[in-house]
């Protein structure tokens, strides 16, 4: 008896070490099919409704939902890519303009510094200039190195790997699409019928928190949005609206912020002697950081289920553990944990 129970020990373990080592392996070079189940799984909901509403078959609901996300995803792909380019060409046909420019603004930026450290001491004033020149120079070291020749042509390598991957993704979030329900069953054939249950659980509450998530993160933006378009017709009327726009389309994006376009534009008019607007705009940044590192938690708490404070938490213990996928993940690991635990798979019935 005891030697059947540690052949089956064994084998498990084995088994598990053979599915860890394949993994290993397996996972990195299968992100865009992974991606593409994820993404299925996730639209799933869509999928059915379009079926109830209006009374679609499951392969017109899913073509009609997979024909607007790739037209979603070509004209991001459309627009980037051409901006990208003309940007390049752009850049590479006024370097002489912005070269003239650069030094125009070195020779400014170090009249200013004369002029606000003329009453310092000269040991002081000595050590503040040269403590601008070094990261002045460490700046322009920084920017020679992330745009040297090495980078950008290997950048430009990785394009074809890029496109493959995401033809990939495509075509298996369509066969993914198509066959979720089949793949449903099959998985659910290797389980028992609670445990099933339990995984229905779990996986409902991990979807209403992705959606949750989306529609607080997409309301967060909108507030930011509305704060910089009114801070900005305050401060620098004439280029409002398009910066603006620029802010909220990178604010939408998790892990940018509207402070990666403001904090360069006060940098900017700082070492211009615009003293006054560049105080200003580190000012907006600093308030719209606060309403993100506010309101952001609330929202988020409300519209995936968790209370402000659990929330809070878990997106900062998480972006501590892991950057800004643990911000990001923080709160699903939660959610994920009081599933578990309602599904009885965690069990804390204890007392101290």
């Amino acid at each position: 008896m005891n030697k059947s129970i540690t052949r089956k020990l064994i084998l498990r373990t084995l088994v598990i070490i053979c599915l860890i080592i394949g993994a290993y392996f397996i996972i990195p070079v299968s992100v865009p099919i992974i991606l593409a189940g994820f993404t299925a799984f996730f639209l799933e909901p869509i999928v059915m409704f379009f079926k109830r509403k209006w009374k679609m078959s499951r392969k017109i609901a899913v073509a009609f939902i997979y024909i607007m996300s790739v037209i979603f995803i070509s004209i991001i792909c459309y627009f980037t890519i051409t901006q990208l380019m003309s940007q390049i060409i752009v850049v590479s046909k006024q370097a002489p303009y912005y070269i003239s420019k650069i030094s125009e603004m070195w020779l400014h930026m170090q009249d200013n510094i004369s002029k606000y450290t003329e009453d310092f001491p000269a040991e002081m004033s000595a050590s503040l200039q040269n403590t601008t020149l070094d990261f002045i120079k460490k700046i322009e070291e920084s920017f020679l190195n992330f745009f040297n020749y090495t980078k950008v042509t290997a950048f430009f390598s990785e394009i074809p790997s890029l496109f493959i991957s995401l033809l990939v993704y495509m075509i298996a979030l369509f066969l993914f699409m198509l066959d979720l329900p089949k793949l449903k069953q099959v998985t659910y054939k290797y389980l028992k019928p609670s445990t099933a249950k339990k995984m229905k659980i779990i996986s409902k509450r991990l979807k209403d928190a992705f959606f949750g998530f989306m529609k607080a993160h997409l309301l967060v933006s909108f507030i930011i949005g509305g704060v910089t378009l009114v801070g900005l017709f305050l401060i620098q009327p004439k280029y409002a609206v398009t910066m603006t726009l620029i802010i909220w389309l990178i604010d939408i994006i998790p892990f940018l912020g509207s402070i990666i376009i403001l904090a360069p534009w006060g940098l900017y008019h700082l070492l211009m002697g615009n003293t006054s607007i560049s105080v200003q705009l580190f000012i907006l940044a600093v308030i719209l950081l606060i309403i993100r590192r506010v309101v952001e938690p609330k929202m988020m708490g409300d519209h995936i289920g968790l209370s402000t404070l659990p929330t809070l938490i878990a997106m900062f213990i998480g972006l501590q553990l892991f950057g800004i996928i643990g911000l990001l993940t923080g709160p699903f690991f939660i959610i994920l944990f009081f599933a578990l635990k309602e599904t009885g798979i965690i069990k804390l019935n204890f007392k101290i």
